[in-house]
């Protein structure tokens, strides 16, 4: 009996470390994709020698242009994704995730409002476009919006004692409170103001610069390195409370802390970009499909999920309606919205 369950054990381990390794390889292959792809085609070999050498002709498209976008989906996606992951075992909740309680909405609320007092202003060139004066007011304001999302949702498990069905609909609730309030600042705004929300809100990685990816990949490796840290935990959660708290864990402060660190990474992330729906709630559940809800392995598959989910959906953005560039916002939405019905069709049968 023990010897097949440490054969089961083994096998399980062999097919988690194949699932990551696979991830990580689609996820290189997919970052090469993503600085070839453009109006301006670059061969893979070209690309891996800008990269490897700076000069020539494509010097400037790549690492001004191409680069710091490529590295923005991926760290964008994974920290989405990590979101995702750790709302669901926090809240024991399947349709948990930043975008279905609300927290995407009110950071974008907090995104719009900041563009309406002033952070940035409108291009009116040929495309048109969005600059931005000081990404500080964005994120500020996105964190503290998003917050809000935070603490009604935790009162409501916490003092109210909500079941997970009733948090969920009233994070439905707050997003279509903060997306009307979002509506009323357009609808008061001036011309430009509703043009640069607009442009904003639809979640798209030509705002993606450098500065992006610096703010994005340093919020996603630290909420990543914390979550890991925290892993354990949230298999203990995931069980019972009380199976949890015998084990010296606090839900209550665990789920706390784990909804502030994903406001934080999802404030940062549409501070930036934009708000990008679904990836935080598609990411964990094909993770979760694969590799089983053990933490300590669905944490890391879930952030690489994530990072292929936008960068393919970036590549698609770019490449479907050509010289056109679709926001990826839309496609991880065309993406996600097939997905939510099918689990929905399909119940609880790969949870826990």
């Amino acid at each position: 009996m023990a010897n097949s369950v440490v054969a089961q054990y083994k096998r399980l381990w062999w097919k988690r470390t194949i699932f990551v390794l696979f991830l990580f390889s689609c996820l290189a292959l997919a970052f090469i994709a993503s600085i070839c792809a453009g109006s301006t085609y670059i061969s893979p070999l070209q690309a891996i020698t800008v990269l490897l050498k700076r000069g020539g002709d494509f010097d400037t498209i790549v690492w001004e242009i191409r680069l710091p976008r490529a590295l923005a989906a991926v760290f964008a996606g994974a920290g989405l994704a990590l979101g995702g992951v750790v709302m669901q075992a926090s809240l024991r909740n399947p349709m948990a995730s930043p975008f279905t309680l609300g927290m995407s909405s009110a950071a974008g609320f907090g995104a719009a409002l900041a563009i309406v007092l002033g952070a940035g202003h409108f291009l009116k060139t040929s495309l048109g476009g969005f600059a931005v004066s000081s990404y500080f007011p964005l994120i500020v304001s996105s964190f503290l919006f998003s917050l809000i999302a935070v603490f009604v949702i935790f009162f409501l498990a916490k003092v109210k004692g909500a079941s997970p069905e009733t948090i969920i609909l009233t994070g439905i609730a707050i997003s279509f409170l903060f997306s009307a309030a979002t509506s009323l600042i357009q609808y008061f705004g001036t011309t430009e103001q509703v043009a640069a929300i607009v442009f904003w809100l639809f979640g798209s990685l030509s705002k993606a610069s450098w500065e992006a990816f610096w703010a994005t990949s340093l919020t996603s490796l630290a909420v990543l390195a914390v979550f890991l840290k925290w892993s354990y935990r949230y298999d203990a959660l995931l069980m019972d409370e009380d199976f949890a708290r015998n084990l010296g864990v606090n839900p209550e402060n665990l789920r706390l802390a784990s909804m502030i660190l994903s406001s934080v990474a999802t404030a940062v992330i549409t501070s930036f970009l934009g708000v990008i729906s679904f990836v935080c709630l598609v990411a964990p559940h094909i993770a979760r499909i694969v590799i089983g809800s053990e933490h300590k392995y669905l944490i890391l598959a879930s952030a690489l999920v994530g990072a292929n989910i936008l960068t393919l959906s970036d590549i698609a953005s770019r490449i479907l309606m050509p010289p056109l560039v679709i926001p990826v916002g839309i496609i991880t939405s065309f993406l996600g919205t097939p997905l939510l019905l099918y689990l929905l069709l399909r119940g609880r049968r790969h949870w826990y």
